[in-house]
This record gives structure tokens, C-alpha cells and sequence, in this order.
């Protein structure tokens, strides 16, 4: 199939190269940021209209909101370029509520649409490991699965158009509190004397384990928050469940507590750091480094 795909950063770059890899031609707008493999990899034309133009799938993977919305509906978007027939693929995490809005807009122009966000982070897309978590038609969803097959393992269908987008939230939601506890445990251990990475190895193989103590801990005790994923994109996150949990009525209190450790890191120019980097709060807070070297 001939895929647009829009959004080649941390984690679009190689989504879209295990695309291509899959057999799948790939056709990529113009950036000055694009590197040489996707160069080599894909057909590069002018815009999103020319790659809606081009393509039989358009996927996007951009950071919020606003930048689907621009380049979805945006001067020399992908809808100025969109045939009949051709499936749109969101995979952004945004909000739920603007999706059904995009959705209903590209389905006028005869257009299905999916929303599904994935979780997984950089690891997940090299490995092609991601989580993803689907909103759309029946129809919707049969059309994208093979596509998602290349790029994930745990792919669910959750429900209608915006139910992909929710799941992403909650999904978020766990991942900030978890990163959030693990790093309070392991300034506690640390702080009583314990060796944190003993401790951490001895929780791996108890109920505490999880994926955030298996590799979000050991970045946490080696000091390497390059990030998988951007604690300024994690606000962003936190930000629609809260905004949500207010129209609904919802208390999210460790919700946002976690968004103020964010914040904090935030205000001291960590927002580009990887959100494991929230111990650095947390230390901040007990003025103790679990690091020896501080």
C-alpha cells in the first residue's frame, strides 16, 4: 500500500520505517529535519496535501491537538488532498473530544478515520512492540489492523471514534503515577540507607514489579533521562485527563500531583528531559540524591 505518513520524530521515524519494511511504500512530506534513511525510504513531496494526494493511507503522529488540527485541515493539509475511499490513521495522543470533531470532518469527505494512540514509548516503536489502542468503525478497524500488526503487539479495538484517545489518557494517567512511586520508593530506600538498586532488584521479582521499575528505575539510578519520552508531552497528557476529569466531575487528586512534579521539572528547564526524570523532584523535595555522584 502507498502510506503518508506524517510526524517522523522520536517514535513516528521508526514506526513508519517498520511500515516500510513490511512491504509498504512509504511517502513522507518535506523537512529539514528528515534524515538520510528516510530519505532513502520514502517518496518526499512538497506538503500534506501532496502526500493525501498520493496516498491510500495517511498516518500522523504529531505531538498535541492544535498540530492535527493544522495538518489535517491546515493551508495545504492533508483534507485538500484527500480522495474518497482513503483511511486516515491519527495515532497522536490528543483529545478525545476534538477527535470526534476531526472524525466527523474527514468523513464528509467520504474518508474513514481512526483514532489510535499507542504506548510504548521509543523502545516499543523500534521494536515494533507498541500498544495500541484503536477507536473507530468496524470497518475502520479491519482496514488499519495489518498496518498496526507491523508497528505493535497488544493492538485493541476499544471502541468508536474518541475511545482510543480516552484509553491513551487513562493509559497515561497509570504510567505518570507509576513513574511517580517508583520514584518516591526509591528516594525513601535510598534516604534510609539502602542501596537502591539492590532495592530495585529485590522489588523485580514481587507485586511492586512493573515495566516502570524495570526501565524507567534503572534510568532513574544511572542519571540518563535522554528522552523515549518528553516530560513537556507528558504535561500535555495529564493535562487532558484533568481537563477531562473536571467536565465529568471526576477527582484525579494523584493525577495532579504527578502534573505538579512535571511542572516543577518544567519551570527548571527539564520539560525536553524523559518523564523518568520526576525523581529529580522528588529529590529535590527530601534535598537527597539517590546517585552517589549526586
Amino acid at each position: 500500500m502507498k502510506i503518508g505518513f506524517i510526524g517522523l520524530g522520536i517514535m513516528g521515524r521508526p514506526m513508519a520505517l517498520n511500515l516500510k519494511n513490511g512491504g509498504h511504500e512509504l511517502i513522507v512530506p518535506e523537512r529539514g529535519s528528515l534524515t538520510a534513511e528516510i530519505r532513502a525510504a520514502a517518496e518526499v513531496v512538497a506538503d500534506a496535501q501532496a502526500v493525501a494526494a498520493k496516498a491510500e493511507v495517511v498516518i500522523l503522529m504529531v505531538p498535541d491537538t492544535p498540530d492535527v488540527a493544522g495538518v489535517l485541515f491546515g493551508a495545504n493539509g492533508v483534507a485538500e488532498g484527500l480522495k474518497p475511499g482513503t483511511l486516515v490513521i491519527d495515532m497522536s495522543s490528543i483529545s478525545p473530544i476534538e477527535t470526534k470533531d476531526f472524525a466527523a470532518k474527514i468523513a464528509a469527505l467520504g474518508c474513514d478515520y481512526v483514532d489510535a494512540p499507542v504506548s510504548g514509548g521509543e523502545v516499543g516503536a523500534k521494536a515494533a512492540s507498541l500498544t495500541i489502542m484503536v477507536g473507530a468503525t468496524d470497518a475502520g478497524f479491519a482496514r488499519a489492523k495489518p498496518l498496526f500488526d507491523l508497528m505493535g503487539k497488544n493492538i485493541t479495538h476499544v471502541g468508536g471514534i474518541g475511545a482510543g484517545q480516552t484509553c491513551k489518557v487513562a493509559n497515561q494517567i497509570i504510567v505518570a503515577l507509576n513513574i511517580q512511586a517508583v520514584s518516591e520508593a526509591l528516594v525513601f530506600a535510598s534516604k534510609a540507607g539502602a542501596d537502591p538498586a539492590k532495592v530495585r532488584q529485590a522489588l523485580m521479582g514481587g507485586f511492586a514489579s512493573s515495566r516502570i521499575l524495570e526501565v524507567h528505575a534503572e534510568r532513574m539510578l544511572n542519571g540518563t533521562f535522554a528522552p523515549g519520552f518528553r516530560i513537556r508531552l507528558h504535561q500535555k497528557d495529564l493535562a487532558l485527563a484533568l481537563g477531562a476529569a473536571k467536565d465529568l466531575g471526576v477527582s484525579l487528586p494523584n493525577t495532579a500531583t504527578a502534573q505538579q512534579m512535571f511542572s516543577s521539572l518544567a519551570a527548571h528547564g527539564g520539560g525536553e528531559l524523559d518523564h523518568s526524570a520526576m525523581i529529580q523532584a522528588l529529590e529535590g523535595l527530601a534535598n537527597h540524591k539517590i546517585r552517589p555522584d549526586g
